[in-house]
């Protein structure tokens, strides 16, 4: 974002306007949100509280295998007699009542090491989101009637002392209307949680950060959904819950002006923090598109190529013709001589088919009977001698009859 000089501080009895303060150069720090959600996992995963199964758990009966050759499988079994108990596998994951595969264990590695930089580069990244409006809104925050972000009070806001004061302080500045979201938003958790000291759940409301206790604390703490960070102590669970940038907080002066002392700047070193200064950005101008589309880049740049259709469809140019073409120009040629061929051989055979056609309607009747006549006289001679040749060869089987006979005789 672009980086505001001054921040108006508010009077926190009556919510006008007085001086101003500078901003810290803490708010002009690059948003990283996937640092700031890898640092809140492993940090979220530091406040866990070990757990396990009793280390008996499963090993409280007096089972023995029964060996080989009882045609059972040799699982230990229960011992005695007398119960149903009596003969039960035990012990194995796949037993009833036996242990659970690899039972949970307190030497579990719990907690996850973070890199110090990292986890500053983190806090420095949600401070700087919660100066940008839009992201503060994103995030769930009602700040519709919240006069300046980042919210900056006077050292009076730290002496309130009375939940009924910071109540009021909270109205004049528009930022109850969060407070009232937080309050509407308590629920009853589902499943066993309800059973373990964590019944209800709520939103997030303000997060108030001070530099000294004067009864701020004391003032603020039974406000639903309301959170107070000393400003040596800011926390990244508090100022990103969820590992979600944007939480509305509520600074007051002193707390404000600490800013540049705890975390320096880009060219001066922190007072708190040993050897740290803050990150600086990887380019000056994070609007590329701005940066691409203007008058002196355009200006140096050769007209766009129009790209080619990319994956089209390979065309077989013994099919199309048109692909074939594009390869041998010569092919459209070759394709008007091929079908003037053919059109010319259609029309010789369609000429010498009319031709027969005439030749066979001119042609004599005469001629015509001398040809019925040529094909009977031929069929009825080749009949004559397959009666002939019949004939022959019946008198020739009886003769041979006639001589078997007087063989027989004899």
């Amino acid at each position: 974002m672009a980086l505001r000089q001054a921040v108006t501080v508010y009077n926190a009895d009556s919510g006008d306007s007085g001086a101003t303060t500078a901003m810290p150069s803490v708010f002009a720090m690059p948003i990283r949100s996937d640092v700031v959600q890898q640092v809140h996992t492993s940090m979220a995963m530091n406040k866990r509280q070990a757990y396990a199964v009793m280390f008996q758990a499963g090993h409280l009966c007096s089972a023995e295998s029964w060996g080989t050759g009882r045609a059972v499988a040799r699982i230990p079994r229960c011992q005695g007699g007398g119960t149903s108990r009596s003969g039960q596998g035990a012990f194995g994951n796949m037993c009833r009542g036996g242990r659970m595969f690899a039972p949970t264990k307190v030497w579990r590695k719990w907690h996850k090491k973070i890199n110090q930089n990292q986890r500053r580069y983190a806090v420095a990244s949600a401070l700087a989101a919660s100066a940008v409006p839009a992201l503060v809104m994103a995030r769930g925050h009602k700040i519709d009637n919240v006069v300046e972000v980042p919210l900056v009070l006077n050292a009076e806001a730290e002496k309130c002392d009375r939940t009924k004061a910071a109540v009021a302080l909270l109205k004049s500045v528009g930022a109850y209307d969060d407070v009232e979201k937080a309050a509407a938003s308590k629920k009853v958790r589902r499943g066993k949680g309800k059973m373990r000291n964590r019944r209800y759940r709520s939103r997030r409301g303000p997060l108030v950060i001070y530099n000294n206790d004067a009864g701020i604390t004391q003032a603020f703490r039974n406000l639903p959904g309301v959170e107070l960070c000393q400003v040596d102590r800011l926390n990244l669970l508090n100022l990103a819950p969820g590992g979600h940038l944007g939480r509305f907080c509520i600074f007051t002066e002193q707390a404000f002006q600490r800013l540049d002392e705890i975390f320096g700047t880009v060219d001066t070193e922190s007072s708190t923090k040993k050897g740290y200064t803050l990150p600086r950005h990887i380019v000056t101008n994070g609007d590329l598109e701005r940066i691409i589309n203007s008058d002196a880049i355009q200006s140096k740049l050769r007209p766009a190529i129009k790209q080619q259709k990319m994956h089209s469809r390979k065309k077989n140019p013994l099919t199309n013709l048109g692909v074939m073409v594009k390869l041998n120009p010569y092919a459209m040629t070759m394709k008007r001589t091929e079908l003037n061929a053919l059109k010319a051989r259609a029309a010789r055979k369609s000429a010498a088919l009319d031709a027969k056609r005439k030749g066979t309607a001119g042609a004599d009747k005469a001629t015509l009977k001398k040809r019925k006549a040529a094909s009977k006289a031929f069929y009825d001679a080749m009949m004559e001698d397959e009666f002939s040749e019949s004939e022959y060869e019946s008198s020739s089987e009886e003769e041979e009859e006639e001589e078997d006979d007087e063989e027989d005789e004899e």
